[in-house]
């Protein structure tokens, strides 16, 4: 039997061509991604993802399309799962109520669980800036499609 995680992201893009990323510190590892993650049992991939973007960013979303799931094998850099992660355009439907930071990795406060939100321009964007091979594809793919 093999394991399985499965992953839902959003990608979010404002009026000025920026998309919300997520800068994260979580078991002593930083990395930047999209916002969202893990889907829960008994959960759809639109609830999962509406779900995250209220735990992770207190905002409600709306699916537009999707955009992208993995194709390629993935190996979880935290256990010994295989990560499938689904990929959707979304739109909040209220102004987001964030902090937005400016530089990478700039959290407020410490912890073991630290996590900051920054604008990056989509012709911006540079894939090897995200640490997780699925981000980093989604993000060559987001730079192809301007």
């Amino acid at each position: 039997m093999y394991p399985f995680n499965v992953r839902v992201y959003g990608l979010l893009i404002n009026a000025e061509n920026e998309i919300l990323i997520s800068d994260e510190q979580e078991y002593g590892i930083r990395f930047t991604k999209f916002p969202g993650g893990g889907l829960e049992f008994g959960e759809g991939l639109i609830d999962g993802l509406k779900r995250e973007f209220v735990e992770e960013c207190n905002a409600e979303v709306e699916v537009l399309s999707h955009f992208y799931t993995t194709d390629f094998f993935v190996k979880s850099a935290f256990n010994d799962s295989q990560v499938i992660s689904v990929y959707y355009i979304v739109r909040n439907l209220r102004p987001l109520n964030l902090n937005f930071k400016t530089m990478v990795f700039d959290f407020d406060g410490e912890g073991d669980v630290l996590q900051s939100f920054r604008w990056v321009k989509r012709d911006n964007l540079i894939k090897e800036d995200f640490l997780f091979p699925t981000d980093q594809h989604v993000a060559k793919l987001l730079m192809n499609n301007l």
